[in-house]
């Protein structure tokens, strides 16, 4: 009987594992979306989310990727997204970086067009399942993942799960206040556009070829991101903090800066301890959301 039974729950975790699910990773710039089966991703999708225009802008925007990626054989679609979500209900709330979508019945509006099941989560949170399941977050069981891009976001790994708060809203370190504002507009796009004129990428390709005006923002920068490495290890003390995004890909050359503004923290073994890590995922969003569907 235990050679039947194993060979049965072999059979019908293979079968599991390899649905066909469409994962959305919807930021205030850019849906990126993939169409997954097993571990990999078969075909992908980019548009601009066109967040100024917002409302149906968007809404519109996200449906052309799905409809790309939609086959027969899909049986459900993840979505993560920059904000708080109703998880029961698939309601989204007050979306910072996305014009007029304070209250989108999200899964609704999809299930209606695609009548298939649809399930929402933050899309940091995402990031960290991404990373929790395929990536560097396979090695803690206890981490944070941080998506530094548009905004800043956060998810919080702990046992092995996503923390099990009451209102999507944990992690999201980026509106701690900050300064005269909020972290985010330090840690995110905002610190190089709005301080400085320019853009993450320009300054890193300038670092790179040894500028110093742009080292000296990326030192500066540096500075910023210590005070958000304080702010998670005070609040949840993690094994690990994972970043990701577009800006993470910069952290060689801030690392040296952000570790100099750490040599204060009061708690010292914590930080020599904690393992501050770039993501080598490709698309974590955007399996983090397919994963949303199992």
């Amino acid at each position: 009987m235990n050679e039947i039974l194993c060979k049965f729950v072999n059979q019908q975790s293979k079968k599991f594992t390899m649905k066909n699910v469409i994962g959305i990773d919807l930021g205030g710039t850019t849906i990126k979306g993939g169409l997954i089966e097993g571990q990999s991703i078969v075909k992908e999708e980019v548009a601009e989310t066109r967040a100024s225009e917002g409302g149906e802008t968007t809404l519109n925007a996200l449906k052309d990727i799905i409809r790309k990626l939609i086959t027969d054989e899909t049986h459900a679609i993840g979505i993560g997204v920059p904000s708080v979500v109703d998880r029961e209900k698939g309601i989204v709330y007050h979306v910072q970086n996305i014009k007029d979508w304070d209250e989108v019945h999200l899964k609704w509006l999809l299930e209606e067009e695609f009548n298939l099941p649809v399930h929402i989560d933050n899309d940091a949170n995402c990031f960290a399942k991404g990373e929790r399941i395929y990536g560097l977050g396979r090695e803690f069981e206890n981490f944070v993942g941080i998506t530094l891009g548009t905004g800043v976001g956060g998810g919080i790994i702990q046992k092995g799960n996503l923390l099990n708060d009451a209102n999507c809203g944990s992690g999201e370190f980026g509106e701690m206040p900050y300064l005269d504002g909020i972290l985010e507009q330090q840690c995110g796009s905002f610190f190089f556009v709005n301080n400085h004129n320019t853009t993450g990428y320009e300054t890193a390709r300038q670092a790179q070829l040894g500028d110093e005006k742009a080292l000296e923002i990326m030192r500066e920068y540096g500075k910023h991101m210590a005070v958000l490495v304080k702010m998670i290890v005070l609040t949840v003390d993690p094994q690990a903090i994972i970043f990701g995004g577009a800006i993470a890909n910069s952290l060689p050359l801030f690392k040296e800066s952000m570790y100099q503004h750490l040599m204060d923290f009061p708690y010292p073994n914590s930080i020599k301890k904690l393992k501050i890590l770039k993501s080598e995922l490709d698309n974590p969003g955007i399996l983090g959301a397919a994963a949303l569907c199992y």
